[in-house]
């Protein structure tokens, strides 16, 4: 089993990327933060790898981190989270979210990943919560999710495909610009198009 991957990025795409390691190019997918810290190509990188088997193929899931992968493994523990749609839980609300909506039962906040709704998002916190609480992760997530307004603009930018950290940028500064939250999404997204 492959558990640990050190060497240079060689390609980036959607969600994945490729590491040269020992002159062997190995794709791995990732979440929206390792995407994030690659910066760019040719880079260095090391990331922790869970290698999960399956009837269609074999797939590398990295991290940056040990938290990370463990918050991996407890989603894939559900019935009905798969590695994808708990790496895409990881991607659309990052670690922190993951824990914090686990631990305050925001089922809401869990189903706004695509591939889980509300009967998932409820299952995932019955069968996880003490589990997440044990991990200590709960004190490491620096705002709970309760902290956080709930945003139509950033909502409606994910939707439409750009990265979290983007449409959180571009939703700042259009509420500077304008009022209404349809104004809002119109001025992100010239400030995105640019």
């Amino acid at each position: 089993m492959i558990a640990r991957m050190r060497g240079e990025v060689i390609e980036v795409g959607a969600g994945r990327v490729v590491v040269d390691a020992a002159g062997v190019g190995y794709e791995v997918l990732v979440p929206e933060s390792v995407l994030l810290a690659i910066g760019h190509l040719g880079q260095d990188v090391d990331l922790r790898i869970r290698q999960v088997f399956r009837e269609d193929g074999q797939f590398l899931f990295g991290f940056l981190n040990a938290e990370q992968r463990r918050l991996f493994d407890l989603l894939t523990e559900v019935k009905g989270c798969g590695p994808k749609i708990s790496l895409a839980a990881i991607s659309t609300l990052g670690e922190n979210g993951v824990v914090s909506a686990i631990a305050t039962a925001d089922m809401r906040m869990l189903a706004r990943t695509p591939g889980i709704g509300l009967k998932l998002a409820e299952r995932i916190v019955v069968e996880l919560r003490d589990k997440v609480a044990e991990l200590a992760l709960v004190q490491r997530a620096a705002v709970t999710l309760r902290d956080i307004p709930e945003d139509e603009v950033v909502d409606a930018l994910l939707a439409l495909g750009y990265r979290r950290q983007e449409a959180e940028g571009a939703a700042s500064e259009a509420r500077r610009e304008a009022e209404s939250v349809e104004d809002q999404v119109r001025a992100a997204l010239r400030r995105l198009a640019r």
